[in-house]
C-alpha cells in the first residue's frame, strides 16, 4: 500500500492528476486540509501573548514578547515550507546577508538552533537532520499550535489545551504536515522527594494523568491529518547511536514524502 502512495505522489508532484490525490486520500495519505494561516515559532524568551483581533478571517496579532519569536508570513508552496523558502524570508527579514547565501543559511540555522536552548536531545534532532541537505523541507523548531492564555487555576477545572507547543515541524508535498516530539521522562512521569521512605533513592514516579491527555491530543492531531512521532529521550542517550537513527528516520520520512528517492 505504502509503494502505491509513494508513486501516486511522484505522479502529482509531476502532472498534478487530480484523480490520482483522490486515489492517495483515499488510500489514507491525505494531507491537513485547509491552508496555513500563522506560523510562529522558535521563541528564545518568553512566551508570546497572542489576540485575535479579526476572528471571520482567523488574523491573529501577537501583542507582547513578539522580539522573542519568529513568524513566517508568507503563503505555503505545494511542495510544502523549504530550507530555501525560509532562509528566503529570513533574508528579507535581515537584508544584511542579501549578499552573502550562506552566512545567510548559519545566521537563521544559530537563530533556530537558540530556541531549544541546552536541550541536549533536541539539539541532537535538529543537528542530524540538517545534516541531511538544503534541498529538502525545513524542520521547524518549538512551533505554535494553540494559544492558552489561561492558567490552570483560572480555568476552575475546565480543560487546558494540552499541547501548546511543537517541538518540530515539516511541512511537506500535498499539505502533508509531520509533528516530532522528543519525550524526556517528564512527559510521563512526575518528580517525588527522593527520600521518600516509600520509594528511597527515586525521584520520579509514572504518572498516566500526565500521560494521558499527551496521546489523546496526538489522536486529535492525526484526525485532521498531521503524522505524529515520538522520540524517546533514552534512544539519544548515545550520541552516535542516536544520531545514526534520526538519519535514517529522518530518511525515511522524506522518502515516503517524495523528498527523497525511494529507499
Amino acid at each position: 500500500m505504502s509503494e502505491l502512495v509513494d508513486i501516486a505522489r511522484r505522479v502529482i508532484s509531476e502532472y498534478g492528476d487530480e484523480d490520482l490525490q483522490t486515489l492517495v486520500n483515499a488510500l489514507g495519505a491525505r494531507g491537513v486540509d485547509g491552508e496555513m494561516k500563522n506560523l510562529i515559532f522558535a521563541a528564545d524568551g518568553p512566551k508570546p501573548q497572542i489576540v485575535l483581533p479579526d476572528s471571520i478571517s482567523n488574523t491573529i496579532r501577537i501583542v507582547k514578547n513578539e522580539k522573542y519569536c519568529l513568524v513566517y508570513d508568507r503563503p505555503l508552496e505545494d511542495r510544502g515550507l523549504s530550507w530555501s523558502d525560509l532562509v528566503a524570508w529570513w533574508v528579507h527579514q535581515h537584508p544584511e546577508y542579501a549578499n552573502d547565501p550562506t552566512r545567510a543559511r548559519v545566521s537563521l540555522r544559530e537563530r533556530l538552533r537558540r530556541s531549544l536552548g541546552d536541550n541536549g536531545a533536541e539539539l541532537l534532532v535538529f543537528d542530524a537532520y540538517t545534516e541531511l541537505g538544503f534541498d529538502l523541507p525545513a524542520l521547524i523548531p518549538q512551533v505554535y499550535l494553540h494559544y492558552d492564555p489561561y492558567s490552570l487555576a483560572e480555568l476552575d477545572g475546565v480543560g487546558r489545551l494540552t499541547r501548546q507547543r511543537m517541538d518540530f515541524l515539516l511541512l511537506m508535498n500535498q499539505r502533508a504536515r509531520a509533528v516530532i516530539e522528543v519525550d524526556g521522562i517528564q512527559h510521563y512521569a512526575r518528580q517525588v522527594d527522593a527520600m521518600s521512605p516509600r520509594r528511597p533513592g527515586s525521584a520520579w514516579v509514572a504518572d498516566p494523568a500526565r500521560y494521558a491527555p499527551m496521546v489523546a491530543e496526538d489522536r486529535q492531531l492525526t484526525l485532521q491529518g498531521y503524522e505524529v512521532f515520538r522520540i524517546g529521550g533514552h534512544e539519544l542517550r548515545d550520541h552516535a547511536a542516536g544520531k545514526a537513527m534520526l538519519t535514517d528516520f529522518f530518511a525515511r520520512l522524506l522518502s515516503r514524502h517524495g523528498h527523497l528517492p525511494p529507499r
